[in-house]
């Protein structure tokens, strides 16, 4: 049977999609954010997320382009056109760390955090950012957590159009009358995900006959659900294997491979390791289950000017931390 002829346009169905995900995820929730850039995706949220909630526009002005601020001031007018109660201009200063792309998500993701108030944010990410997140984790080998791609929940942040094709918030944007931003840099080629978008997908979609983008966000959503299992072992596993500071190898080896790796890292993380590869933590694995009296592995560490190494002595794994 047909679905209503309503549903089968773009806002109704963005619409319910971000109604959905409110009673799943937010059940108690009075209101929320929304990240705005301006462009398609974000307005169209933007739009009903408006429509469920009494909703704060967040945009965040990088200042990485000329005439950013007047394009913050648009979208900024748009989201109190399209229902939202307030709408705050956030201008922030981006770092060099982790190269353009990574710094300017750290700052915009510390900026959202700091102005929401206690309230979750909803960001635009779709189908097809989903589709892309997983092709990038295949092509860097990172194992099946990048694979699994975006969660649609990651407190705060809410991702409640993962099922909509980017094609739907072009169309919504179009039923709404609203002119959207076309961010330069999503046409660069310079850029990995650009090329996936423009280059790559269309020619995976052409050689395997469409569906392709679907299929891949099903991958992402199943890998998701096993990780939640794997997850909640691992966290117990933790907490047998913490003997202060360090972990006991004796509750680490008989615990296979897919929650040693996962204590590993947890444990990695809480001692002040970022930005951690699938290779460094096998690394670090081996000193677990390929015992040969090898040194220390070197992983990254969160602060400037400080090395990190995870050792074994005496029985268990410990960190040691050099200045530099």
């Amino acid at each position: 049977m047909d679905r209503p002829r309503a549903l089968t346009q773009p806002v109704p169905r963005i619409t319910a999609a971000v109604s959905a995900f409110a009673t799943t995820f937010l059940p108690d929730t009075e209101r929320w954010c929304v990240a705005l850039s301006g462009g398609p995706d974000s307005l169209a949220l933007t739009a009903a997320a408006a429509l469920v909630l009494p909703t704060t526009a967040l945009i965040v002005d990088h200042g990485l382009q000329a005439g950013s601020a007047q394009v913050a001031e648009t979208a900024r007018r748009q989201a109190l056109e399209l229902g939202c109660v307030e709408a705050k201009v956030l201008a922030v200063q981006v770092g060099t760390a982790g190269g353009p792309e990574s710094a300017a998500r750290t700052a915009r993701y510390a900026a959202l955090d700091d102005a929401r108030a206690g309230a979750p944010v909803l960001i635009g990410h779709t189908l097809d950012d989903q589709a892309e997140t997983v092709l990038l984790g295949l092509g860097r080998g990172s194992g099946p957590r990048s694979i699994s791609g975006i969660r649609p929940h990651d407190p705060p942040w809410c991702r409640p159009l993962l099922q909509i094709r980017r094609a739907e918030t072009e169309g919504a944007c179009a039923e709404l009358g609203v002119i959207a931003w076309r961010d330069p840099h999503n046409a660069d080629p310079r850029f990995t995900r650009v090329r996936l978008r423009n280059e790559v997908l269309p020619l995976l979609e052409d050689v395997l006959g469409g569906g392709v983008a679907e299929a891949l966000a099903r991958t992402a959503a199943a890998l998701q659900d096993d990780a939640d299992v794997l997850d909640a072992l691992a966290d117990a596993a933790l907490v047998q294997a913490r003997t202060g500071d360090c972990l006991e190898i004796a509750v680490l080896t008989p615990l296979s491979a897919a929650v040693r790796r996962r204590v590993i890292r947890a444990w990695l993380l809480s001692g002040g390791a970022a930005a951690l590869t699938d290779k460094q933590i096998r690394a670090v694995e081996l000193l677990v289950t390929g015992w040969r009296g090898q040194g220390g592995v070197a992983v990254a560490a969160g602060l400037v000017r400080q090395r990190l190494f995870a050792e074994r002595k005496r029985g268990v794994l410990a960190l040691r931390r050099e200045l530099v």
